[in-house]
Order: C-alpha cells, then sequence, then structure tokens
C-alpha cells in the first residue's frame, strides 16, 4: 500500500514537472529553430515565472531581432529589478538607450553608475568589467579612475587599470601598472611572473613592450635603490630573454645591495650554464669564489666553475690546446685544496676524461683514475665509475684485454644495475673489435632488455649491425675491417680510421655497410667540432641511403647539430619537420616534435 502511494506521487510529480517546463521547451524550441516570432510569447510567460540569466538573453536576443525596442528597454529594467546587484545589466539598459540612437539616457546611465560607485572593490571591478566586456574601454577607464577616488588608495586596482590600457593600446602605461603593483604588495611578483608573459612575447627578438618594461624597471631602481624587488623582476624579465650577461651584472649589484652571499649570481650561473652560455656562467661562478671561503657558496661554485670548463669543451668542442692545458691546471688545482676523499671522484672523473680525451694525456688519465681508487671509499658506484671510465681510457691505449678485466669486474658487482648493462654493452664491444661476432652478439641480445634506454638502443643496434652484414665470406671480411676501423675511431686515430672504412668501399662498392660508414665519419668530425662536415655526410646518408635505416638517425642528427652547435634553429626546424614528414614511425619523432614546437 505505501509502495502504492508513493508511486502515485511520484507521478503527479513528474506532471507537475512536465507541464510546468512545456513552456520553456517551445521557447527554446523555437528559438533553436531561428523562429522568434513563436518562441515569443512563450518567453514572456517563462520568464514572469524563471527570470535565469539564460532566459533573459534568449528573451532579449528575440525582442531585438522583433525590433521591439520599448519592450527590449522594458526587460531590461525588469531584469535589474531582479537583480539589483548586478551592475551588468545596469550597462546593458545605457547599451540599450545607445543602440536606440538616444545617447542623452545612455550618457546619463553610464555617469550614474560611475559617479555613484560605492567604495567597495569588488563593485568597482565589476563596473569595469562590465563596461570592458562591451568594449567601451573609455568607460572602463573612469570607473577605475573614480574607483581610485572612493578606495581612497585602500585597494590596488593596478591590475585592472593594466589591462584596460592594455586594450587601448596604452602600452607604457599598461607596464607602468603592473610594475606598480610592486609598491602595493612585494609579494605579487609570482602573480606579474605568470601575467608578464602574457603582454610581452620573450622570443620576439626585438620586442618593444620588453624595452618598456625594462626601462620602466630601470628607472624604479634608480629611484628606490634599496629595494630590491625591482632588480629582482629586471633579473627574471632578462633571462627570460635569455640575456644571460646582461642578467648577470644585474644580479651582481642586486647581491652588493642585499645579502652579498653570491645566492642570486649563483642562480644566475646555473641557468647559464644550462643555456650553454659558458662565459655567462664562469663569470658568475667566478665572482661567487672571489667573496672568499667563508660564503656559503664558495665550493659549489668551484666545482661548478670546473665543470663549466669540462661542459664548454665537451659540449661545444670549440678550444684550443692551450685551454685544455689551462683547464687541467685549473682542475688540478682545485683537487690539491679538496679533502683527499670520496667527494672529490665526480671532478677526478671529469678531469681525467679531458686528460684522456682531450688533452692527449691518457697515461695521466690513469695515473689520475689509480690515485683515485687509493682514497678513501665513498661507495661502491662511484668506485665503479672509476673502473668503467679507467676502462675506457685502456681502450683509447689499445689494451683492450685489460679494459675487458675491468669492465666484467663492474658487470660482475652490478649485474642488474644501469651501470653493470654499460660494463657489459662495452665489453660486449671488445669481442666485436676483436672480430669475436658471434659471442658480441650473444651480450648484445641479452642487453636489448636493459633498464637503460640508451643502452638497450645502443646493443640493438649494433646488433642490428652484425646481423644484415654477416653471412657471406666476403660480408665477413669486411665486417671485421669495419669492426677494426670502429676500434682505430674510439681510440681517436681517425685517419687509420677513415682509410680502412675507405678500404671496405672499394673492395665492396655495393656493400650495405656504406651509410654505416659515412655515419662513422660522421660522429668523428662532431667529437672534434667539424659541425659543418659532419653534416655533410649525414646528408649523403639521407640522400643516397634514404630507405635505410640510419636515415631517420641522420635527419635527427643534423638538426641537433643545427640547433646546439650552430644556433640556426630556422635550418634545425627545418630538418626536424623532414624527419616528422619522412619517417613518422622513427623512434626519434618524440624528441623531434618536442624540440621543433620548443623552436618554431
Amino acid at each position: 500500500m505505501t509502495k502504492f502511494i508513493l508511486h502515485i506521487v511520484f507521478i503527479f510529480s513528474l506532471t507537475f514537472l512536465f507541464g510546468q517546463s512545456t513552456d520553456e521547451q517551445l521557447a527554446n524550441y523555437y528559438f533553436n529553430e531561428g523562429d522568434c516570432e513563436k518562441a515569443l510569447p512563450y518567453f514572456e510567460k517563462v520568464y514572469d515565472i524563471n527570470p535565469s540569466e539564460f532566459i533573459f538573453k534568449r528573451y532579449i536576443s528575440c525582442l531585438k531581432e522583433s525590433n521591439q525596442e520599448k519592450e527590449t528597454i522594458q526587460l531590461i529594467e525588469k531584469q535589474i529589478a531582479n537583480h539589483p546587484y548586478n551592475l551588468e545589466y545596469q550597462v546593458a539598459l545605457g547599451d540599450e538607450y545607445e543602440q536606440q540612437s538616444n545617447q542623452k539616457k545612455a550618457d546619463k546611465a553610464f555617469l550614474d553608475l560611475i559617479d555613484n560607485l560605492a567604495p567597495n572593490p569588488r563593485t568597482i571591478i565589476d563596473l569595469q568589467k562590465a563596461f570592458s566586456n562591451l568594449g567601451k574601454y573609455d568607460l572602463a577607464l573612469q570607473t577605475l579612475e573614480k574607483g581610485n577616488q572612493v578606495l581612497k588608495g585602500n585597494y590596488p586596482l593596478n591590475i585592472q587599470f593594466a589591462e584596460v590600457y592594455g586594450a587601448l593600446n596604452q602600452d607604457e602605461k599598461m607596464i607602468k601598472e603592473y610594475i606598480d603593483l610592486l609598491d602595493y604588495n612585494p609579494g605579487m611578483i609570482s602573480s606579474l611572473k605568470i601575467l608578464i608573459p602574457r603582454m610581452i612575447d620573450f622570443d620576439e627578438e626585438d620586442n618593444a613592450r620588453f624595452k618598456m618594461f625594462q626601462n620602466e624597471l630601470i628607472r624604479k631602481i634608480q629611484k628606490n635603490p634599496d629595494d630590491a624587488i625591482y632588480s629582482e623582476l629586471l633579473v627574471w624579465a632578462l633571462i627570460q630573454k635569455r640575456n644571460f650577461p646582461a642578467a648577470l651584472v644585474q644580479s651582481k649589484a642586486l647581491d652588493k645591495r642585499t645579502t652579498n652571499d653570491g645566492r642570486e649570481v649563483y642562480k644566475i650561473g646555473n641557468q647559464a650554464a644550462l643555456n650553454n652560455e659558458f662565459s655567462t656562467a664562469r663569470s658568475a661562478f667566478k665572482y661567487i669564489i672571489e667573496l672568499g671561503e667563508g660564503k656559503p657558496y664558495y665550493y659549489s661554485a668551484e666545482q661548478l666553475l670546473l665543470n663549466t670548463r669540462y661542459m664548454e669543451i665537451t659540449t661545444l668542442r670549440n678550444y684550443s690546446s692551450s685551454q685544455v692545458d689551462e683547464t687541467i691546471n685549473e682542475y688540478q688545482k682545485t683537487l690539491a685544496r679538496m679533502p683527499k676523499n670520496g667527494k672529490a671522484l665526480p671532478i677526478i672523473r671529469e678531469l681525467a676524461y679531458i686528460q684522456a680525451y682531450y688533452g692527449n694525456q691518457p697515461d695521466s688519465a690513469i695515473l689520475t683514475l689509480e690515485n683515485a681508487l687509493n682514497l678513501p671509499k665513498y661507495n661502491d658506484v662511484e668506485e665503479a665509475k672509476i673502473k668503467l671510465l679507467m676502462a675506457d681510457v685502456l681502450v683509447l691505449r689499445n689494451n683492450v684485454w685489460d679494459a675487458s678485466l675491468l669492465y666484467m669486474q663492474v658487470e660482475k658487482q652490478f649485474k642488474y644495475e644501469p651501470i653493470g648493462q654499460e660494463a657489459k654493452f662495452k665489453n660486449a664491444r671488445i669481442f666485436y673489435y676483436d672480430g669475436d661476432f658471434i659471442f658480441a652478439q650473444s651480450q648484445l641480445d641479452v642487453l636489448k632488455e636493459a633498464t637503460t634506454r640508451l643502452i638497450a638502443n645502443d646493443a640493438m643496434n649494433l646488433s642490428i649491425l652484425i646481423t644484415d652484414n654477416l653471412g657471406l665470406d666476403s660480408n665477413f671480411v669486411a665486417m671485421g675491417q669495419f669492426a677494426k676501423a670502429d676500434l682505430l675511431l674510439e681510440q681517436h686515430k681517425y685517419d687509420e680510421a677513415f682509410q680502412l672504412y675507405d678500404s671496405i668501399t672499394d673492395i665492396f662498392p655495393d656493400h650495405k655497410l656504406k651509410d654505416d660508414i659515412l655515419m662513422r665519419k660522421s660522429s668523428a668530425h662532431q667529437f672534434k667540432g667539424e659541425w659543418e662536415t659532419a653534416i655533410g655526410l649525414l646528408l649523403e646518408i639521407v640522400e643516397k641511403h634514404g630507405d635505410d635505416i640510419l636515415a631517420d638517425d641522420a635527419l635527427y642528427q643534423i638538426a641537433q647539430m643545427y640547433e646546439n652547435h650552430l644556433f640556426d634553429n630556422k635550418k634545425a626546424a627545418e630538418y626536424y619537420f623532414q624527419l616528422m614528414r619522412d619517417y613518422p614511425g622513427s623512434l626519434f619523432v618524440t624528441e623531434a616534435r618536442k624540440a621543433y614546437r620548443k623552436i618554431n
């Protein structure tokens, strides 16, 4: 019985609701069909029951379309009566008078709103936005000016002023308002760092707004030399502009006026180094070191100065033998001052690497690493890194089997960890160099499942190279020569390696190793910083061996060189795009797409 009664109540409720919404359904149906004549009587009924914004907007739209000017005014007045605190409707009334060519009434409606503004920030901002939404920016500006008067400086309207000035194309005033916001509350700097990139394109080379912004900040700094907030914002802006030298000048001045401990300069140095602005990074770290050992960033700056030298040589590869010697000397001086413990190992590895691969001092590098192994033990991983580098240098010296023993030690100790897998891969290459391709490939097949993608990819590429080029006797001979040339390349014996590579193409002119030889030669020229020559060899792969597996890799390397070494983003974008277009299934496409979006 109870269920029956509830069922009846439910049916009556549905019937009531359906009957109540029928007029609204019909009004909306005819509106959507574009038939305002039929929709109007239903909207009139519905509005009396439900004067919502949705119904109001549709109702007034139909009245305007039907040229019912008097009724339009009456409807807005009703809406104002229903929502007396919503200034948007009061502005809409003045706008309707204006549309009906009754400018006198429109002006009175607008000015009454402005003249009678209450000292309430929310009300002032709502009225400004209502004017702005209708494109009435002069009235929006008058609203804010009146608002400043009634608020008597107790609430900042700088952001609203800036928005209106921006809409009026008064850029200098807009920028001044944004910066003046810091006078009221320095804590707003975080908000400004979000707002400013919306009005300034920092990537645009000659941006007028940036110049205005920079000039206004400099004016503020000169006027308020003890207020660090403006200098902080200027340093931030210069970093966005990637003008690291100018940012460093400002950060030094800021540091001297504030903490004088090198904190801000340290940040600039790090950011400059990350962006390959090594000269600026060096200047930053030297400044901190000159502050003295008692400062908190001294030892970090000392190590980073060395690392910047290291990155400059190994990344840009634009150096002279005297610069390498100077860098080695700086490393040795720093290590002489440092405690003889495991914390020095990262610096020792960098020194040994430069000695071996750039200073032509492999014997000195071995001695440096042997001494490192005699230091108090820091941890097993750091010790393994020293052994791994020592093995690499032994390969450079042609002591390949001594190197193999060290690789095996590291592999055994860290069998399931990335450093152990790296050692296993490098040891597999020893057997590849020696012509034991079957054993090398058995090791490489295991590494295809390595946890690090780089090792897995390297293992797969070498495995594919062996598989594709073993079979016939002639192929075996060619592959043996190729492996020997690879070892010479690893040992930086470039002329001998190139002669051996060329002998393969002379003896086997149709051999499939042609594109691999071009890739190897390009890698050698890249190591020496001979970017144009390296690019030419890679372009030959793309043009003559476009259907082979190295073509997409070649395009990616070309783009990377243009972006990171020749600093030609236009050319880099061209080759990233060619890679994405011609080789959509390439493993390099994801990285190419990211790089293309960043620079294009």
